[in-house]
């Protein structure tokens, strides 16, 4: 069940209506959820599911599942994206327990929405490494990806991060969402630089979410004649038979490799 990211009122009625209805709520923090039914006057039992005990709490709560239904919610979003919920989902599923994922807030859609940048095709990358070297080896595994990116980050480390992202990636542009759907909300976009130097000047605080554009699609130069006859003629000088020279340019100069061969037997 997700549960708001920030303004309570981020919730559906489907998920207050199950939230009503179940025999146990587990959550990942017990008092940061006792708020939220509190808010809306939900009394129902609350057990403890978070990073830490995960795995132990398996058997609890699926010995509450045998005579009731168990809604799983995190702090705030969506659980199972980048929060407890993944080992629960799929021990469920293994041992035959009907699953309802219920749609609702999630921080990953709304900063992408909201960032200005292409949202036909992303990527979500978690939480990006802490360590600078662990996080310029992630981030070139994915410098050539042609999709949005989109990472939670720490306020913390915000600033060293987006100078990492520069180097590794270029100057691309990028939003800062920050502070999702509550009173201090903040969308910065620009090019990493520019985005860089704002929070160098003013402190990032909160929760964060960077959404970074792809790499942009280059363009592959096209050779002339001139050049694609030069070095057809240094291939078959060195022994290339003509149709293996063809093949070969056609990859490299954006010619084909049928119209390469013709101006070798032209030439011929």
């Amino acid at each position: 069940v997700p549960t708001p990211i920030g303004n309570l009122e981020d919730i559906t009625l489907r998920a207050l209506r199950v939230l009503r209805e179940v025999a146990l709520i587990a959550a990942e923090d017990t008092r940061t959820t006792r708020v939220l039914l509190q808010h809306y006057e939900i009394h129902r039992p609350l057990t403890s599911y978070h990073e830490h005990n995960k795995l132990t709490k398996l058997d609890a709560i699926f010995a509450a599942l045998e005579s009731s239904d168990v809604a799983l919610v995190s702090d705030a979003g969506t659980p199972g994206i980048s929060d407890p919920g993944y080992e629960l989902v799929r021990q469920a599923i293994e041992q035959g327990v009907r699953v309802e994922s219920l749609p609702g807030a999630t921080a990953i859609t709304t900063a992408l929405v909201g960032s200005g940048l292409p949202t036909d095709g992303f990527v979500y990358l978690g939480f990006l490494p802490r360590k600078d070297r662990a996080l310029r080896d992630f981030l070139t595994t994915v410098a050539d990806e042609r999709r949005t990116l989109i990472a939670y980050e720490s306020p913390n480390r915000l600033v060293d991060t987006l100078a990492t992202i520069q180097d590794a990636l270029g100057d691309r542009q990028i939003c800062v969402a920050r502070e999702l759907s509550k009173k201090f909300e903040e969308f910065q976009r620009g090019t990493v630089s520019a985005v860089r130097e704002h929070f160098t000047a003013v402190a990032p605080r909160g929760e964060i979410v960077l959404v970074m554009a792809g790499a942009a699609e280059t363009v592959p130069v096209v050779w002339d004649e001139d050049r694609i006859r030069t070095a057809l003629a240094e291939r078959l000088e060195t022994g290339d038979s003509l149709s293996s020279a063809a093949r070969s340019l056609a990859a490299e100069s954006g010619w084909e490799r049928r119209a390469i061969y013709n101006l070798g037997l032209d030439s011929h």
